[in-house]
Parts: C-alpha cells; structure tokens; sequence
C-alpha cells in the first residue's frame, strides 16, 4: 500500500511550541514497522513554524512574515535533526523535500518532483515533504499542509492519504462547542452540506483547520485516493488503517 500521512502541528508539538517527545518517537516507530511490512509511505510534515517558536522562544506564533520565516528556518533544521535521528535507530533513511508553489504548478518542476519522489520510494527511503515556509508568503505559497498532502498523493497515485490531527475526524457540528455533536464515519461525496460543516483555523501553532482537510479531501478523491482524518494523538491508528478498520473519517474516492 502507498500511503501519504500528513502530520499536523498540534501532533509533533505541546502548546508551548516544543516537541513533544513520546509521541513523534512512536510515530517514527509506527511508520518503521509499516515500512518493514513492505508498505511505501510518504510523509509531510508541518511542524516547522511551530518548533521554531519553541527553540526561539518565542511567546506565540509570530503574525509578521519575516519573523515566521526566520522561526521556520530553525524549526526545520531541528525538524529534520529528530526525524533523522529517531529513523535512523530503525535503520531506514530519510529525505527533505521543501516545496514551494512554483515548483507544483510549473509542469517542469513539477514532473521533476514526481521522479525524484519516485525514486526515492525505490531506494526504500521516507521522503519528508513540508511547504518552504523560508521563502513562501501567504500571497505566494501553497498556503497549508492539508492541501500539499492532497496534491503529494495525485502525484504519486497513492492508496490512502491519511491527515493526523488533533480532532477525531469531521463532525455534524463543532464538538468543542456541542455536546451532541456526533462523528461522521463516511463520507461519499462532498456537496454543500459537508462543506457547510467545516470551521475555522485549528490551533493556535498550525495553519490548518477542517476547511483545508475539506479541500484536501476534495482534490484527493478526485484524483482516485481515498482519504482518512483522523486524530493524531495515538499513531498507532496508522495499523487499524493499513488493517482496514473504520478509524475517524473517510472520504470515499470517486
């Protein structure tokens, strides 16, 4: 199986910003064993913004552009140091890919990209995927990770596209504000009410939010992968998706 599995911010860090440890350690260990399983898995992964407030310590996410670049710059070296480090201990290689809108849209670079992911996956390597956010800006950049996840898996034909986050899945209203609202296991096609159900922005670190993993589901489907939002909190969920069983919400691929 060909699985991209995107990890959100509010997955890799606490809400101060810093890495939290237990869970990105067994992440890596999930992801090792499913790779030794022979299963190709590609990750994309936010994380850097937010890992750079902590190592800068900063109060909050920073609002100006400079600022956020600068704290990507040093949260993705610390990014890659972990990821490295903890694949390493179960013998499999990592490699960084930063991408930028230009290089999706372009079809030179773009068809560039697809060989380079290709072939990494051939030489059983885990290719980490995350938007440039050092040279990105919100008026030029692929804008969140929801989406380039989404756009990774067309381009690579993926199976599943699995989005780790830190709610359970889409919801018939917003569980944090009712009590009653209720999971939505399935999803089969996404017309206005579906769309209707997403929210805002999600945590105070990322960028994302149900609005992106809607338009994420949108182009995933399209393109023939089904896709899974499900909560990152135990990444063990990864062995229930490979094993078939109904795990947050899945959006049904046309």
């Amino acid at each position: 199986m060909r699985i991209v599995v995107k990890i959100g911010t509010s997955t890799l860090t606490h809400s101060t910003g810093c890495l939290n440890i237990r869970r990105i350690e067994k992440l890596c260990e999930v992801v090792s064993d499913l790779k030794n399983a022979g299963h190709e898995i590609v990750l994309v992964s936010s994380g850097a913004i937010g890992m750079g407030v902590g190592k800068l310590s900063l109060k909050s996410r920073p609002s100006d552009i400079p600022t956020k670049q600068a704290a990507a710059a040093v949260g993705q070296c610390e990014l890659m140091y972990t990821y490295d480090k903890l694949f390493s201990e179960y013998r499999h290689t990592v490699a960084q890919i930063l991408l930028t809108e230009h290089d999706i849209n372009d079809e030179r670079t773009r068809s560039n990209f697809h060989n380079t992911l290709t072939r990494l996956m051939e030489l059983s390597c885990i290719p980490i995927i995350n938007e440039n956010d050092t040279v990105a800006t919100e008026e030029l950049g692929i804008g969140d990770n929801d989406t380039l996840a989404a756009i990774v898996s067309t381009n690579i034909s993926a199976d599943i596209l699995v989005l780790l986050s830190d709610i359970d899945g889409l919801y018939t209203s917003d569980p944090h504000k009712d009590k009653n609202a209720k999971l939505i296991s399935n999803v089969y096609e996404i017309n206005d009410d579906i769309i209707s159900l997403a929210g805002g922005k999600g945590s105070d670190l990322g960028t994302g939010g149900m609005t992106t993993k809607i338009k994420a589901a949108q182009i995933a489907t399209s393109a023939g992968t089904d896709m899974i939002i499900t909560n990152g909190d135990t990444p063990e969920v990864l062995y229930d998706i490979v094993d078939k069983k109904e795990v947050g919400t899945r959006f049904w691929s046309k």
